[in-house]
């Protein structure tokens, strides 16, 4: 019998793939397939500066580097880039989490849901609320803040949903050409999004003359 306890986790970074195609995931999760591009190789040094395991404590803000999360009730896990700890006048410490991201602030919500991810973790591992963290971009280097409010994190649960349910029946979804996501993906070749879409097209037109 399959339940929560016994189902592998998502990574949290996955859920960022899915929202930024369905596809993508899967042929991550379910196919083993990644593949390195300038913006992966970026992003990948750009974490590398800040995910050297450690803590230190300035002031009332306690901070950890590459701190490994995890949510056993939603069964996601992942390691955060930076996690500040806030010192409250009672002596009690509200977590903080920051994720760095290459580029610049997206129109989509990709990013702010993978931080979401890591405050549910957070808010388990401590059992405190966690209103609020922030996403870090190298282009424009400053942070920008993101709110935990009841809308993202809804968005944020039902990615997970989403996620679980492409692992569990283990079907990867079909290509879908959009021009300005595919291009800039590092699996495009493996993908073959324009081909899939012609090759149904023909099927299409197949089945159409034989009726």
């Amino acid at each position: 019998m399959t339940t929560m306890q016994t189902l592998e986790p998502i990574y949290l970074s996955r859920l960022q793939h899915y929202l930024y195609c369905p596809r993508q995931f899967a042929l991550i999760e379910l196919e083993n397939i990644w593949i390195e591009n300038q913006f992966t190789a970026e992003g990948q040094v750009l974490h590398q500066r800040v995910n050297q395991a450690d803590q230190q404590k300035r002031g009332a803000v306690r901070t950890a580097r590459a701190l490994r999360l995890a949510n056993a009730e939603l069964r996601i896990e992942g390691v955060a880039d930076v996690v500040e700890y806030h010192q409250q006048a009672d002596g009690t410490e509200i977590p903080f989490p920051i994720e760095y991201k290459r580029g610049k602030p997206k129109a989509h919500r990709a990013d702010e849901v993978q931080l979401c991810a890591q405050a549910l973790c957070l808010e388990e591992m401590h059992g405190v609320a966690i209103p609020e963290g922030a996403l870090f971009y190298g282009e424009v280097r400053r942070r920008h803040p993101v709110i935990f409010d009841a809308e993202l994190r809804n968005l944020t649960l039902q990615t997970i949903l989403a996620c679980r349910d492409i692992v569990q029946t283990n079907i990867t979804p079909h290509a879908i050409y959009q021009a300005r996501k595919c291009n800039g993906c590092s699996l495009i070749d493996q993908c073959h999004p324009k081909d899939f879409g012609k090759s149904a097209s023909a099927w299409l037109a197949a089945q159409l003359k034989k009726d």
